[in-house]
């Protein structure tokens, strides 16, 4: 399943747009399923809907708790055998799986498939290194900010087409998405290169750091790098305030229906994909990453007090592009850690970033939904609806601390003129739905000045 590592003028176009469609095809295979998913738990529990809540959190703690588990496994694993593998066969993994939960009859095996979608989509990560090995340092904000985009965009499509779809029969929307997954996966096994020579992979694979725990012994290995995980941290955990809480808290607060949920949603995932995609690349020349950074994060800040603290709909809607104007500091965050780790561990870095983000999963929805309940009740020390939010937006204040620390310290890499000759022949290889990725490098007078 290998082949020959990409050459420097030759294939990079197919190489960069297959990563870009497989993250927006993955994340759009998982949107797809999230309308029908708990109908079908119902039917196959036989109507009861507690039952089924019940079956519904356990399922999200189980997706979690793998990716957790194997997002470092497979960032390891890609560093020792190459990227190209590792990917291959996670979409094909999820094509088969999509396929066994389509035809299951039993809710235990409804439980394994999601476990194992857990497990596969954990090639996240590596789609990430992936990135860090064809993308010029200087122009990797763009990058991880084009693939944002990617996964916004799958977020946006996908839910809407399951719903359609549902209406037709709970189950086809898991084999489109088996037949989304299957289909990228024959697309990557014919077009897809090496991005990792075997000269630049680690010697052999070590169980110690491929996993969760030992994958942060890599990140202690570089300080500036680890400062910048825990802000990743912060920043996932912060944004399950959203996914747990959103619905019950605008039903709440403003009495917004299923509809008016609906359409702010989208509204979010819609400006999220697009300063993610295209205003990050824009930006970046002018601003660099750590002014990107400690712009980005203070908006985010905004953004969470606004839907906090708003007493009327319309306060909490202006909040919205202070929030999704937050996604300008993760990009460039992800590319200044990717600019300390040495190349055979990127993979592992990758790893173990994904593996701090499904912690946040695991932990966050049962903080934010548990302050969410007590502060309306009657028990509650002051009657605060919003304070998920108010505490999201209290953690990306540390973060914001915390990041202001790591740039002062971090090693800014200078473009070159081997890195200004690979970023002018990406740009150029590039087809147009990757474009938004690479458009032109960075002349060397516009890095960043210190501090």
């Amino acid at each position: 399943m290998d082949s020959a590592p990409i050459p420097a003028s030759s294939r990079q176009k197919a190489a960069f747009a297959f990563i870009f469609v497989t993250v927006m095809l993955d994340m759009l295979a998982f949107g797809i399923i999230i309308p029908v998913l708990p109908h079908l738990v119902v039917d196959l529990i036989g109507g009861s809907i507690a039952k089924a809540a019940v079956w519904i959190s356990a399922f999200g703690t189980v997706y979690m708790l793998m990716q957790f588990v194997f997002s470092p496994v497979q960032g390891a694993l890609s560093d020792r055998f190459g990227r190209r593998a590792v990917i291959l066969i996670s979409s094909f993994g999820l094509g088969v799986d999509f396929i066994v939960m389509a035809l299951t009859p039993v809710m235990w095996l409804l439980f394994v498939g999601r476990a194992v979608s857990g497990i596969c989509s954990a090639s996240f990560s590596t789609a990430n290194a992936y990135i860090a090995d064809i993308v010029p340092k200087e122009q990797r904000a763009a990058a991880f900010g084009a693939m944002g985009g990617a996964f916004a965009l799958g977020f946006i499509a996908g839910p809407a087409l399951g719903g359609f779809l549902g209406h037709i029969s709970l189950r086809l929307p898991f084999w489109v998405a088996a037949g989304l997954s299957l289909v990228n996966f024959c697309y990557g096994f014919f077009v897809l290169p090496e991005s990792l020579p075997a000269e630049r992979r680690a010697k052999h694979f070590d169980w110690r750091h491929a996993n969760p725990f030992g994958a942060l012994v890599l990140l202690r290995r570089y300080p500036q790098v680890f400062a910048f995980a825990a802000v990743f941290f912060l920043i996932n955990l912060a944004q399950f305030s959203l996914n747990s809480t959103y619905v019950l808290y605008t039903d709440y607060r403003y009495g917004w229906g299923p509809q008016a949920v609906g359409y702010t949603l989208g509204l979010v995932g819609l400006c999220s994909g697009l300063v993610q995609a295209i205003l990050v690349r824009q930006l970046m020349p002018k601003l660099g990453e750590r002014r990107m950074i400690m712009l980005g994060l203070p908006l985010c800040v905004v953004g969470y007090m606004f839907f906090g603290l708003s007493s009327v709909s319309w306060m909490f809607l202006l909040g919205i592009p202070f929030l999704c104007l937050g996604g300008l500091s993760g990009p460039p965050a992800q590319a200044l850690m990717t600019q300390q780790v040495d190349p055979h561990e990127q993979g592992r870095l990758q790893g173990a970033l994904s593996s701090l983000a499904s912690l946040a999963g695991i932990f966050g929805p049962a903080v934010f939904a548990n302050l969410f309940a007590l502060f309306i009740s009657d028990h509650a020390p002051v009657h605060l609806p919003g304070i998920a939010f108010v505490l999201a937006g209290s953690l990306l204040a540390v973060a914001t601390l915390v990041a202001g620390y790591a740039i002062r310290h971090i090693h800014v890499v200078q473009a070159g003129p081997a890195s200004e000759h690979a970023a002018t022949m990406l740009s150029t290889e590039l087809s147009p739905a990757a474009d938004v990725i690479c458009h032109e490098p960075l002349p060397n007078d516009q890095s960043e000045p210190s501090p």
